[in-house]
């Protein structure tokens, strides 16, 4: 009660006083507990990162080798992740800015009045662009003038090309589904070479004691933490972006129709 009422009073204190030294001093509060947490965090990392590298020095060379190859996966597969992301961001931007140009535009325009061509949407307009080109092109033989002679040739046309545009964008997916797949295996391979270790030490000390047995079990918890670290974010993404890619697939032939359209309603 008494501990209750001694903060009610700091409290109102703190609020009796001018407004600019009641920030002050409010300010100077927070920054020293930020300090101060900081300085936890810090310290607290230093301690794992320390007891790891202690743990890794125990370790023989196969949960070594073990945890290079653990390491290799995981840098190149964060490597991918950055590099989707940065794909999928610019292909939302692009693309968003192609369909509010597109869809602003009266009739069939040119595709370089549109938009920048880096966008998959783009791409798949100006393959349907030049067919139409193409195929409106007058002949020698045609004193009628141009004419359309297939609008299926166009739609197959963007069709083609929106199929080409979701495999340049899959690149690189096979090796998150491999990374995810394979990873924790491989920990798991670390694990039992760690008991095999653990029981190998057991037998050679001739008595059940912690000491015999613990680098081999630190061996085997290292390689399977290690494992699951490396699979869990793959898959993460790899779910993820593999929902963007349907997503875009789906976007893609939705807009090949929508051209169509377009096309069908100028040429008549």
């Amino acid at each position: 009660m008494q501990q209750g009422r001694a903060q009610f009073q700091q409290i109102a204190g703190i609020c009796s006083l001018p407004p600019k030294v009641r920030v002050l001093r409010c300010d100077c509060r927070q920054k020293f507990i930020c300090t101060e947490g900081n300085a936890i965090s810090f310290l607290l990392t230093a301690f794992f990162a320390a007891d790891l590298l202690n743990i890794i020095e125990q370790t023989g060379w196969v949960a070594r080798g073990v945890l290079a190859l653990l390491l290799f996966f995981s840098v190149i597969s964060w490597g991918m992740i950055f590099q989707k992301m940065g794909v999928f961001g610019r292909v939302r931007r692009e693309s968003e800015q192609f369909l509010r140009i597109f869809r602003a535009t009266k009739g069939v325009a040119n595709p370089q009045a549109l938009a920048s061509a880096g966008s998959p949407f783009a791409n798949v307009y100006a393959a349907g662009f030049r067919e139409l080109q193409n195929q409106m092109t007058p002949g020698t033989g045609n004193p009628t003038g141009p004419r359309l002679k297939s609008l299926q040739a166009v739609t197959v046309n963007m069709q083609i090309a929106s199929a080409e545009e979701v495999r340049r964008v899959e690149k690189g997916m096979t090796w998150l589904a491999t990374t995810g797949s394979v990873t924790p295996f491989i920990g798991l391979f670390g694990t039992v070479w760690g008991i095999i270790d653990a029981f190998s030490g057991l037998g050679s000390a001739g008595s059940a004691s912690l000491r015999a047995v613990a680098p081999g079990i630190s061996e085997a918890l290292v390689t399977t933490a290690a494992g699951l670290f490396t699979a869990i974010p793959a898959v993460i993404f790899y779910n993820q972006f593999l929902g963007n890619i349907r997503d875009l697939a789906q976007r893609l032939d939705t807009f090949a129709l929508e051209v169509t359209a377009q096309i069908e309603k100028a040429i008549n």
